[in-house]
């Protein structure tokens, strides 16, 4: 994360980026509409394949989409204006950092289809979490089974935790309740 603190949930708004090299004859179209159509709950997608050839979102970016009940982007490349968006508490995870604009680097192709980061599909409405640890996609048709594990999992972990606090070895804990 480069901005925000705690925990980013909410739902796929997908863009799918490319690079470039010529005169864009369109600048910042897609990504414009992209931001503007975001919902309540919103968490944008930047799927540009890790190029660093652009901050690819910023500032300006930011506050349309945070005026539009977006929550939080995820970035696979650069963004800029580290400093405006924290103070703003905006939450964006991306890999690194980019002082260059977009503007004839780097494009949005398409919006609200299935892009992939490192493999992973993200589709347009699945829900999203990220927070320092990093980002995870759940399909929407996994969507009630995902929860329903990961709050048994975390009861499970409370539980373990609490008899480790109070005195049990980690070895004893794993041994009765096989969890770890």
């Amino acid at each position: 994360p480069y901005t925000g603190n705690g925990l980013l949930v909410g739902r796929c708004k997908t863009t799918l980026w490319v690079d470039m090299a010529h005169v864009d004859p369109k600048p910042y179209d897609l990504e414009l509409k992209a931001v503007d159509a975001c919902q309540p709950d919103d968490v944008l997608i930047a799927a540009a394949g890790g190029s660093m050839r652009s901050g690819i979102w910023g500032e300006l970016l930011t506050t349309a989409a945070k005026n539009r009940g977006c929550v939080g982007a995820v970035v696979d490349g650069a963004i800029r204006d580290v400093a405006k968006i924290r103070a703003m508490n905006f939450p964006v995870y991306a890999r690194s950092t980019c002082v260059y604009d977009s503007l004839n680097r780097q494009r949005v192709v398409d919006v609200d289809v299935p892009v992939e980061i490192d493999g992973v599909t993200f589709s347009p409405g699945c829900l999203v979490f990220a927070d320092e640890d990093g980002v995870v996609v759940v399909p929407r048709e996994a969507e009630a089974d995902a929860i329903h594990r990961a709050w048994e999992k975390v009861h499970a972990e409370n539980v373990v935790r609490d008899s480790i606090r109070a005195g049990m070895k980690a070895v004893d804990a794993f041994e009765k309740y096989g969890v770890l």
